[in-house]
């Protein structure tokens, strides 16, 4: 009996310690109210307002950290402390919408008074027991979900569809859970992002790295980001093509297949190489690092440590012999691609002509037009190139006198405008506004033709911008 209730009262400490935490955590996590306007990409001259809430919690510096995703296209932000009634007004004051974290302040500082900073932990260890804060719906209070680590490795974040380090548990996260802090021995391991669909108990951490690298990255008072290789490339688990480029049984690495001409690797990378490490750390064939002993993750993890303008070395194997190559890394991933990664804070672009409503491709567009146009998904793909750094599309036809017969037309990929080819959207409408003569031609690749009476068009325009309640025929 005496045994039993030593195992108790050690199992009771042991639990004690896996979620301890600094005196009055709880007063360190906060609920965030968001009043947002999101914006329309299919009819962008529209937005709607959105009510939402989240969670976050007060660190260092009289800081709140959350997700991007909490206070994407904010107009209003309150926040309210565990404990207590009363909403203090905030305002964001860094973002990264890459790996969906977001540092807000608040206007009244007294809001921070009996508060601690939550401090900082490392990364997880796997199956290392986390508690996860906030407040999910179902209720108006704090509430704490207990789980376990059960995977780290890179995972697409919903909010940018970048891919980043990411710790999966298997505690509870709904809705209003996000930007909590998932808790180990006291300190924060990460900041609570999403939950996978369709599933029970697999919910996503922003790991604690992830965030430090942010709050070093803005420490100067700018977000630079996380930097992007601008490569494509292909694993070499098999066997017969190792041989075709001459890799020994000890040589591991990943093909070069296609370089982006807008990033800083290019011209001192080539295709056919083969990248064999990252600052001195192995590249698997199947595209993975070591990050701890034996665990793995995608070779990304040594690039996402470093800052943008910060060095790193990268092995290679060039025609059968291996090479050193220093580059400067100073490239996100939007300066690398044609469309770039989903857009948050940001308002649509469009120019209304005769009707015809032309935007450049965004992946927002393209997530709400999942199943169709493979010619827009190619362009999701492709990088930009000094001659193409945007694509620009036919995104609908509001019918009118001036555009009888082309009612049908939307999302379509535009290549030439007045048989001329563009670099990128604004460029697309300088051509607009110089042409003088009497039929502007749009054309695709294929050669298809949309021809538009000049005169007509401006004779309309306002018929057309009145009819449709559009207040300008161009934003940009």
């Amino acid at each position: 009996m005496i045994k039993l209730f030593k195992n108790i009262f050690l199992l009771s400490l042991l639990s004690t310690s896996l979620y301890s935490s600094i005196p009055n955590i709880k007063e360190s996590i906060v609920k965030i109210y968001t009043v947002s306007k999101v914006p329309s990409y299919t009819t962008p001259w529209n937005s709607t307002i959105r009510r939402s809430h989240g969670s976050g919690s007060i660190i260092k510096g009289n800081r709140i950290l959350t997700n991007a995703h909490v206070v994407a296209n904010e107009t209003f932000i309150e926040i309210k402390r565990h404990g207590d009634t009363k909403k203090y007004e905030a305002e964001v004051e860094f973002i990264s919408h890459q790996a969906d974290l977001a540092l807000l302040k608040l206007k009244d500082e007294t809001f921070f008074k009996g508060t601690q900073p939550i401090e900082f932990n490392g990364l997880p260890k796997f199956e290392e027991e986390v508690a996860v804060y906030g407040f999910p719906v179902g209720g108006d209070s704090l509430s704490v979900s207990r789980g376990i680590v059960s995977r780290i490795e890179h995972k697409r974040y919903a909010h940018s569809g970048e891919i980043y380090l990411s710790i999966q548990i298997d505690a509870a996260i709904n809705p209003g859970s996000s930007g909590g802090p998932a808790i180990s021995d006291g300190k924060m391991v990460g900041v609570v992002m999403q939950q996978l669909s369709r599933s029970q108990s697999i919910g996503y951490v922003v790991p604690i790295e992830i965030v430090r690298h942010f709050l070093e990255d803005v420490a100067d008072g700018e977000y630079d980001g996380f930097s992007h290789l601008g490569i494509t490339t292909q694993t070499m688990e098999n066997s017969a093509l190792r041989d075709v480029y001459n890799m020994d049984d000890n040589t591991t690495g990943i093909l070069i297949i296609d370089i982006s001409q807008k990033s800083n690797v290019y011209k001192k990378l080539k295709e056919h190489d083969i990248l064999l490490s990252v600052d001195g750390h192995d590249i698997k064939n199947d595209a993975t690092v070591m990050y701890t002993k034996n665990k793995f993750t995608s070779y990304k993890y040594y690039i996402d440590q470093k800052q943008i303008g910060e060095g790193v070395k990268l092995g290679v194997l060039r025609d059968g012999k291996k090479l050193e190559i220093d580059v400067v890394l100073n490239n996100r991933a939007d300066d690398n691609l044609l469309v770039d990664t989903i857009a948050h804070d940001r308002t649509p672009r469009y120019l209304v002509y005769g009707g015809y409503v032309f935007s450049p491709l965004t992946r927002n567009l393209l997530l709400k037009n999942r199943a169709t146009l493979l010619r827009l998904r190619e362009a999701a793909i492709e990088w930009a190139t000094e001659d193409k750094e945007e694509a620009v599309i036919l995104l609908k036809v509001l019918a009118s006198p001036a555009n009888r017969g082309d009612h049908n037309y939307s999302l379509w990929m535009v290549d030439k405008v007045d048989s001329k080819k563009f670099k990128n959207f604004a460029e697309f409408i300088q051509i607009i506004r110089d042409f003088q003569g009497k039929y502007l031609i749009i054309e695709n690749r294929d050669g298809v033709k949309i021809a538009i009476d000049r005169e007509k068009a401006k004779e309309l325009e306002q018929v057309i911008l009145d009819r449709y309640d559009i207040k300008n025929s161009i934003r940009w």
